[in-house]
């Protein structure tokens, strides 16, 4: 019973935190949205304004955002920040950032400066490398992995630029 409640304390945390995320995510997107041209000069009328359905997405999620952190603060209960940040320092913490990073890597960095099937290849192998064989709590067999990320790698990266390409005429970068 007292490992659920500090479960409980500790998502109710995560919760807090999460709403103030989505309560600054949602204000910004509503400025934004609302500085948008709003094309007087071309006669357009008020409700078909270019930021308008960005801006009530966005309130709807200020209001969201708000309501999960009026409960979360209510639910708070026992435990502390640091029983909280403790799941942070886990290794499946260590993975999701590296795969966000690894992502964010391929979107920003690779695609554009290198051809899309090699920066696909090349992202592919990375990623099951690093999730396989370095972030793992298991031994792994690293020529193995090794192999068989190459070949995930270069039979995927060459079928999605295929698949893409070639088939739905998508022009890739």
């Amino acid at each position: 019973m007292e490992n659920q409640a500090g479960q409980q304390s500790t998502r109710a945390r995560a919760d807090l935190l999460t709403a103030v995320v989505l309560v600054i995510l949602g204000l910004a997107v509503f400025y934004y949205a609302y500085t948008m041209p709003q094309l007087e000069a071309r006669r357009i009328h008020p409700a078909t304004i270019p930021g308008l359905v960005p801006m009530a997405l966005s309130a709807i999620l200020v209001l969201l955002g708000g309501l999960l952190g009026v409960k979360a603060w209510k639910s708070q209960g026992d435990g502390s920040w640091a029983d909280f940040f403790a799941v942070f320092r886990t290794l499946e913490a260590a993975r999701a950032v590296a795969a966000l990073a690894m992502v964010l890597i391929f979107a920003l960095g690779l695609v554009g400066w290198l051809p899309f099937w090699a920066a696909s290849m090349l992202f592919l192998f990375v990623f099951i490398v690093t999730m396989e064989a370095v972030l793992t709590s298991e031994q792994v067999n690293l020529p193995k992995t090794l192999i068989w990320a190459s070949v995930t790698a270069i039979v995927a990266g060459a079928g999605i630029y295929y698949l893409f390409a070639e088939l739905f005429l998508v022009r890739l970068p």
